[in-house]
């Protein structure tokens, strides 16, 4: 949201000089900012108290409160109580359990935490008869696993064993974990990472429940865990960017994220580039800023033939696009947003604007029950979509043609937005493979803004 530009005024002295024509000028600059902030003040409303939903009707509620009703000052601020602290001794840090032998101390309590019992079978004795070698002890290892909804230890048996031909001792060794030396099953591992990033359920309580669960483990170890499991999962990070990167067809989009501190209680912002390739792939590089230098470092420099880029009308993709040689398609769901977001300028003529976009719409959900691709959907949109275009591109041409639309109101912005971007927008109706939007990149980006409130709290593992 962009801000109004700021007016200087002119003085009482000045405005006693004016003619008529002047007078009428500041009247209608001053008009044209009346409006631009009061399209920015309906814009934070409708964040804050309205309908997230872009619906060709919007209903207004007529219980909707003010923004300046809810974040009204409170009339006397009431000091703060204070309590004096008493001073306290820690106890001494112990080793943790899970950090130490895994063959020694369990880490938890046998009464509440359901144990699966695995024998490992040792084969230096396997095929001899029970009279050829005696089991004169046993060796146990714990490993923390997860099930689903659960937690459960396997337990090991390593049988120790002496065979009477040869005197000598055996064992076998203990099952070799995805993270070498540590507690930790791979399912477990898996099920941290997931809970964590897939369903954002920080450290301290996935702790929480584990220590509700019977389990004795620190949130280092857990931190630890974190730390060494994402590095193993790296190499499958850039295989699956590599495959990104390969696809003639690619959708990319960018969105805020805090990260890393600045200081007490103030965060750092970075930004999620998500890119979207032909095999349903989504990888999320991350970068400090939204500088275009960023849109060449995640993709590279070299694209298969006819390759085109899909995006939002940010100007970077298109700079970027243009230096690589590229096609660069746009959203037409961006382009529809525009106007949605000037309903309250010119509600008569946003609403046939949207219904022409809705029309496109159609057109894609019939190709989508008719399963159609490749030849018989580029002959399909030709047909039936690219009238829809041509008259839509008409009929904005027609509304610049009237009288009274200045440059600075929401519909006229809505108007070239799409008027400027019309090569962008009419790249789907020749390529099978190009989405009409990038709303299948957008709810990829649902995990990131389910999320948002979290990583703002918690930025280290």
């Amino acid at each position: 949201m962009d801000p109004a530009p700021k007016q200087k005024l002119p003085s009482e002295t000045e405005m006693a000089s004016f003619s008529t024509a002047q007078f009428i000028a500041l009247v209608q600059t001053l008009t044209a900012t009346v409006q631009s902030l009061q399209h920015q003040l309906d814009w934070f409303q409708r964040q804050m108290f309205g309908t997230k939903s872009e619906r060709l009707r919007v209903l207004q509620s007529a219980q909707q409160l003010s923004l300046g009703e809810v974040l009204a000052a409170p009339e006397e601020t009431v000091p703060a109580k204070e309590r004096p602290v008493a001073a306290h001794t820690r106890r001494q840090a112990q080793q943790d359990a899970a950090v130490g032998d895994a063959e020694s101390v369990p880490f938890f309590d046998e009464a509440r935490v359901p144990v699966e019992t695995i024998e490992v079978p040792d084969p230096e004795v396997q095929g001899l008869s029970p009279d050829e070698y005696e089991i004169i002890s046993q060796k146990v290892s714990y490993r923390l696993a997860q099930r689903p909804g659960s937690y459960v230890v396997l337990k090991y048996l390593r049988w120790v064993t002496k065979r009477h031909d040869t005197q000598s001792l055996g064992c076998p060794p203990a099952p070799t974990g995805v993270i070498e030396g540590s507690r930790a099953d791979v399912s477990f591992a898996a099920g941290l990472i997931i809970d964590k990033y897939a369903y954002h359920l920080p450290l301290y309580r996935q702790h929480q429940r584990l220590t509700d669960s019977g389990i004795r483990v620190t949130r280092p170890w857990l931190t630890q865990v974190c730390q060494k499991t994402i590095s193993l999962l790296e190499p499958v990070y850039e295989a699956q960017f590599d495959s990104i990167r390969s696809s003639r067809v690619k959708a990319m989009d960018e969105t805020p994220i805090k990260a890393g501190r600045t200081g007490h209680g103030k965060m750092k912002m970075g930004y999620f580039w998500p890119v979207y390739g032909g095999q349903d792939e989504v990888c999320f590089p991350f970068f400090p800023s939204r500088n275009a230098e960023h849109v060449r470092a995640a993709l590279g420099a070299t694209h298969p033939a006819d390759a085109v880029l899909l995006t939002d009308g940010y100007r970077a993709y298109s700079g970027y696009a243009k230096k690589v040689g590229i096609d660069h398609a746009l959203c037409w769901s961006h382009a529809r947003r525009k106007f949605f977001e000037a309903e309250a300028d010119e509600p008569e003529a946003v609403r046939e604007a949207l219904l022409r976009i809705a029309a496109l719409y159609q057109i894609e959900e019939q190709i989508r029950q008719t399963e159609l691709s490749g030849e018989s959907k580029r002959l399909h949109r030709l047909t039936h979509s690219k009238p829809h275009v041509d008259a839509f591109f008409d009929w904005i041409h027609r509304q610049f043609a009237r009288q009274g639309l200045t440059p600075t109101r929401p519909f006229t912005v809505a108007l070239a937005y799409a008027r400027e971007r019309r090569l962008g927008l009419e790249i789907f109706l020749t390529d099978p493979d190009v989405s009409i939007d990038t709303n299948h990149l957008e709810r990829a980006l649902r995990a990131i803004s389910r999320g948002r409130s979290l990583c703002t709290s918690y930025s280290s593992i």
